[in-house]
C-alpha cells in the first residue's frame, strides 16, 4: 500500500524522498512497463505544477509513446522533432521555460507552458526519454533539473 508523505513540494526534501521511494519501487521488479509506470505515478504524486509525465522509447528509429500520467498524448514522435526528439538527437537534457518559444513545438496538451526532457540510458546508447510537461511557464529550476537526472539514472539502472 502507497501512502503519500507530506513535504515541501518542489523542494530537496521531496526530491530525496522521491529517490528513496523510486529505489523502493522498482528494485524488486523486472518488468520495464511495471516500472516506468510506477515511475511515472511517483512523480504525478510527488511534483507540483505538472499536467503531464512520462516516457518516450526508441522503437525503430522512431521514440514511441511509454507509460505516462497525464492526458492522451502523442505516440510517435520522430527523432529531432519537437523537445523529445531533439533532447534525444543531441543527447542532452532539455529545459524549455516557454515551449511557445520552442522552435517544432509538439503540443500534445495544449495546457503544457514549459518542459523538461532528460535522456534515457542502457550500456551507454540512448533509449528513450523521460519528458514532464508543466501548465506554467518557467516550472523547472536547475535544482528540478539536476534531481531529475538523479531520477533518471535510478530508472535507467532498475528499467534497462
Amino acid at each position: 500500500m502507497f501512502i503519500k508523505e507530506k513535504v515541501n513540494e518542489n523542494s530537496k526534501e521531496n526530491y530525496e524522498l522521491i529517490l528513496l521511494q523510486l529505489v523502493s519501487l522498482l528494485k524488486d521488479e523486472k518488468d520495464l512497463v511495471a516500472n516506468q509506470a510506477n515511475a511515472a505515478a511517483l512523480l504525478n504524486v510527488y511534483l507540483k505544477d505538472i499536467n503531464w509525465v512520462g516516457f518516450y522509447l526508441l522503437k525503430d528509429q522512431q521514440l514511441v509513446l511509454g507509460p505516462f500520467q497525464g492526458f492522451p498524448a502523442c505516440t510517435r514522435i520522430e527523432i529531432g522533432k519537437g523537445v523529445c526528439g531533439t533532447a534525444f538527437k543531441e543527447l542532452k537534457t532539455m529545459r524549455i521555460k516557454n515551449v511557445h518559444d520552442f522552435p517544432g513545438h509538439i503540443a500534445c496538451d495544449v495546457n503544457s507552458q514549459s518542459e523538461i526532457v532528460i535522456v534515457l540510458y542502457k550500456d551507454n546508447k540512448a533509449v528513450g526519454v523521460l519528458d514532464i510537461d508543466a501548465p506554467i511557464i518557467n516550472r523547472f529550476s536547475i535544482m528540478d533539473q539536476e534531481y531529475l537526472e538523479k531520477i533518471a539514472n535510478v530508472i535507467e539502472k532498475y528499467c534497462f
